[in-house]
């Protein structure tokens, strides 16, 4: 099977396990897998595909967000005895060390307690992601718990979810999932040898501007989590990925601090980023994620390292 029917055969097995209540359509879509759910050691597992890496080989930031931050709430989950309690990401930190990010990845989180004098529940996590049985990041993170949205029913996490993803015929599909596989096969369309496929499907399609860098991301179910709002780790790596396109190639990401301000909602969601400081060898970037309506989302610091000459 060839790349382009690997990665249509992942978005139609992504629709058939999302057809099951208790996780999301890029979860799925991913191949996410939950291989240990307890407070004090949560699993999460990432195989790695043509559907999911940048043209360098490396999976995706936003995928590797993404479980990152799924580790971290499975933690906390566990920790609060409740999978249909809602979990919104209050803030997440991911430093990363340089090796390269390529599948199969393993995240583990634990749990570290809940936040002393505060009004709110928030959990406390601490995450690792391995990469090939290496690490290569290493992570906190907090989270609030809350009630559903009003009319949203949480339904408990189907693990057993390899069961679920055999593929939808094209005949199957409802209008709302063919305009999944119709975004996918537009992404396959601009995918070539510098612009990877998982970029133009999550939007990731940042460019340069005088004081940074500029993304337009287009929200939806192909990004959305339980709730219906944009994932955490996506919008994570929408932030991150903006951040870089204000540097030239030879400058890698080291670390990304994100703190979540409102859900990810409305059509689209725009991210910018300023360089605050670029000097020799480290540089330091602000990203700033709104929605169409120019509501604040996320607000993340990232900083940058130079790569030998």
């Amino acid at each position: 099977m060839n790349p382009r029917q690997t990665i249509r055969e992942r978005v139609l097995g992504g629709l058939a396990a999302s057809r099951v209540p208790g996780f999301h359509f890029a979860g799925s879509f991913l191949g996410v897998s939950f291989e240990e759910t307890a407070a004090e050691a949560s699993r999460i597992t990432l195989a790695g595909g043509p559907h999911c890496v940048e043209c360098d080989g490396q999976v995706s930031l936003g995928a590797v967000a993404m479980i990152a931050d799924i580790a971290l709430a499975v933690a906390v989950r566990a920790a609060l005895a409740s999978d249909r309690v809602r979990l919104a990401t209050v803030s997440m930190h991911l430093q990363f060390n340089g090796a390269r990010l390529d599948g199969p990845l393993e995240a583990r989180g634990a749990f570290e307690g809940i936040l002393q004098g505060a009004a709110g529940r928030q959990g406390l996590a601490r995450v690792t992601v391995d990469a090939r049985g290496s690490r290569a990041c290493f992570g906190t993170g907090a989270f609030m718990a809350l009630d559903p949205p009003a009319g949203v029913t949480m339904h408990p996490v189907v693990l057993e979810r390899d069961r679920l993803s055999e593929p939808l015929a094209e005949s199957q599909l409802t209008p709302a999932e063919a305009a999944i596989l119709a975004h996918a096969d537009a992404a396959l369309e601009r995918a070539n040898a510098k612009h990877a496929f998982i970029d133009a499907f999550w939007g990731y399609e940042a460019h340069r501007t005088r004081p940074g860098a500029s993304c337009t991301m287009k929200n939806g179910a192909h990004v959305g989590n339980r709730v219906g709002h944009a994932q955490g780790g996506l919008l994570v790596g929408l932030a991150a990925k903006t951040a870089m396109a204000a540097l030239p190639a030879s400058w890698t990401l080291a670390s990304a601090t994100a703190c979540f301000v409102s859900p990810g909602e409305g059509e689209s969601l725009h991210a910018a980023s300023k360089l605050i400081h670029h000097g020799r060898d480290t540089a330091v970037a602000r990203t700033e994620v709104t929605n169409a309506a120019g509501r604040k989302v996320l607000q993340v610091m990232t900083t940058h390292a130079r790569r030998p000459a």
